[in-house]
């Protein structure tokens, strides 16, 4: 699906791994993710204690959603991530670049005061947009 990155000059530059938005060029299916946690396919948690951990099973997740649908990460339009502490912020970054490194999707960013289990340090949901 084609796409285009907006970074507006006329807005401050973004502050992390994402664009001001992004634009779907062609028509296509809206993908809504649910929330995805550190859960593994078992139902277990990955990463306790591990914020890279589980930021690296919450997008594996996502992807796995995406190709169920019919596409791939590089379909994500938007991300919103919640997170239990910004103290691990550089930390959840570091990763999504390893997920998300050519196109990037428009995000919002939250600490949260919890997630729907105490062991549960991130969870993000998504907006796809895939070839129909």
């Amino acid at each position: 699906m084609p796409r285009r990155e907006i970074v507006s000059e006329a807005l401050a530059p973004p502050n992390g791994h994402y664009c001001h938005a992004t634009v779907a060029e062609g028509g296509g299916r809206l993908v809504f993710i649910s929330g995805m946690t550190a859960r593994r396919r078992d139902g277990s948690i990955a990463g306790l204690g591990d914020v890279r951990a589980q930021t690296r099973q919450v997008c594996e997740n996502l992807k796995t959603a995406v190709e169920a649908a019919g596409g791939s990460l590089g379909d994500v339009y938007r991300v919103d991530v919640y997170v239990r502490s910004l103290a691990d912020l550089a930390a959840v970054q570091e990763v999504r670049r390893e997920y998300f490194s050519e196109s990037l999707p428009a995000s919002t960013l939250v600490e949260v005061s919890g997630l729907v289990a105490p062991e549960y340090l991130i969870e993000m949901n998504a907006i796809a947009v895939v070839e129909a």
